[in-house]
């Protein structure tokens, strides 16, 4: 018997989660909290943690280290209506196993958490779609940029002005500019704000 926590500031989906859950062969959930510190704090065991992001007090992309650190072997499900793909991915970096949207996971309970019961992770198609294109944007700018055009785009990023990549790399601030309008065009980016969040990805 798998044991289900769900971490949701929403009592009332909560409980209707924990109640499908319950219909379920194989699963057993007895615990709602309303937010991460609550069920920090409880110090309760479970195999399976559904979690939600946007809650009071500390937020679900906050929690996921804590959680992993007090209860390493549990599974953790981010259960949320947050689909920007800077959440995604990072709670798929701090060691999050599946991320569903809320909306879907009432018609796909059975197959999420037989999933992850058996050692695998889940992800909605929308969501898979999300970090499919994130890891393409990714390798893009890992495998487009030259030598030199990477090692500009890192003098960018780390907040040097032109006129300081000039004499970092001793070339002349013309060639500067030449090299950053021949990086935003290979990434089809615009600014420095949108090559941030590339090399975040």
């Amino acid at each position: 018997m798998k044991k289900v926590i769900i971490i949701e500031d929403d009592f009332v989906v909560g409980g209707l989660i924990k109640d499908n859950i319950n219909k379920l062969e194989g699963y057993f959930c007895e615990n709602v909290f309303l937010n991460p510190v609550l069920y920090l704090n409880a110090n309760v065991q479970c195999d399976i943690l559904l979690l939600d992001v946007v809650m009071p007090e500390m937020n679900g992309l906050e929690a996921i280290d804590l959680v992993l650190k007090n209860h390493p072997h549990v599974s953790i499900i981010m259960n949320t209506i947050k689909d920007d793909d800077e959440t995604i991915i990072t709670a798929l970096k701090k060691g999050a196993i599946g991320y569903i949207d809320k909306q879907s996971f009432d018609m796909k309970i059975q197959e999420v958490l037989n999933t992850i019961s058996n050692g695998g992770g889940y992800m909605t198609p929308v969501i898979a779609s999300k970090v499919i294109a994130n890891f393409n944007k990714s390798r893009k700018y890992n495998e487009s940029l030259s030598s030199r055009e990477k090692e500009i785009a890192e003098s960018i990023l780390d907040g040097l002005s032109y006129k300081m990549i000039a004499l970092r790399y001793n070339i002349a601030i013309d060639t500067v500019r030449m090299h950053i309008k021949s990086i935003y065009k290979k990434l089809q980016i615009n600014s420095k704000g949108e090559l941030f969040n590339l090399s975040k990805s």
